[in-house]
């Protein structure tokens, strides 16, 4: 059987990128001519068309997109074939695309990345922040190697490491008439005085799930996309608002007159690293996983 080579491979996935031959040869570092005679190659192989040739654009065929899909594996687990090599004596080293939710991003990688930059010095980490069902496609799709996410999560064809748990606390305006700051139940707020993120994001779900809230009639019918529009509604008194551990010491809190009050300790989610299933580089994740969760631990996270 005759099988697609890597070059072919990785001259398919540049024009599925790019939709252009052109930029596609620039990516790959060969001429144009030598690039469309590789894919053609490959549709001669395959007996299938991947690209829609005209001349004013380039198009992938639903077909091709599924073999540019497929490719983008491939060549990441032949590159793991050659890190395997390279990793045996020497761990973490090399380029690790690393994906973050933003309810973590701001308030943990300001610690961490310096810590990696002196353990690691040879780990080169591009960061891409994105909500978990965008960063999970993309994790699947060979896109990112890692994720660091809240947790328990839906994510099928993954591998997890629970790092720590990050408990909720409650976020409150100084003087709010909302609420009584010392005596308080989550069950029994004021119709539509808490206030969370929008759906799609995880602190949302992770917030009903780890608190127990039973009643949904206290949930505000407004919203916010970001963690910080939100705080922004509760510094005004507008609601009250769950946050996690990990951001009580933020900057925007210390510059507002939001509050925050520790709930028990039943109220958590758990912070962890997730990769592909059968990935080659476990160990140089559950190193990652031992420095986040030791950094992680000396800024007062519970452990």
């Amino acid at each position: 059987m005759n099988l697609p080579t890597v070059k072919q491979l990785r001259y398919l996935v540049a024009v599925d990128e790019t939709r252009h031959f052109g930029k596609a040869a620039e990516l790959c570092y060969v001429t144009q001519s030598a690039l469309s005679t590789g894919i053609k190659e490959l549709e001669t192989l395959l007996g299938v068309q991947l690209i829609d040739r005209t001349n004013k654009q380039v198009t992938t065929t639903q077909l091709g997109k599924d073999v540019a899909t497929q490719a983008r594996l491939s060549l990441k687990d032949i590159e793991s074939i050659v890190e395997l090599a390279a990793n045996e004596s020497k761990p973490l080293c090399g380029p690790l695309r690393l994906g973050i939710i933003p309810t973590i991003a701001p308030f943990i990688l300001p610690s961490i990345l310096p810590q990696i930059q002196i353990q690691y010095p040879e780990l080169q980490v591009y960061l891409k922040e994105d909500i978990t069902d965008n960063l999970h496609a993309q994790l699947m799709d060979g896109e990112l190697d890692l994720l660091l996410l809240a947790l328990p999560y839906d994510l099928p064809g993954v591998e997890t490491n629970v790092l720590f748990k990050d408990r909720f606390r409650l976020a409150y305006s100084h003087g709010t008439k909302l609420i009584d700051p010392e005596k308080f139940s989550l069950n029994k707020l004021n119709r539509e005085s808490l206030m969370l993120l929008e759906e799609g994001h995880c602190l949302r779900s992770h917030a009903l799930q780890g608190c127990k809230l039973k009643r949904r009639d206290n949930i505000s019918r407004f919203s916010a996309s970001s963690l910080f529009t939100l705080l922004q509604m509760v510094d005004s008194d507008l609601g009250i608002t769950l946050i996690p551990e990990m951001a009580k010491d933020s900057a925007q809190l210390k510059c507002s007159r939001v509050q925050t009050k520790p709930l028990a300790d039943s109220y958590f989610r758990e912070i962890g690293l997730v990769w592909r299933r059968g990935s080659s580089r476990v160990s140089d994740y559950t190193a990652l996983g031992e420095l986040i969760t030791d950094v992680s631990g000396a800024q007062g996270a519970p452990e």
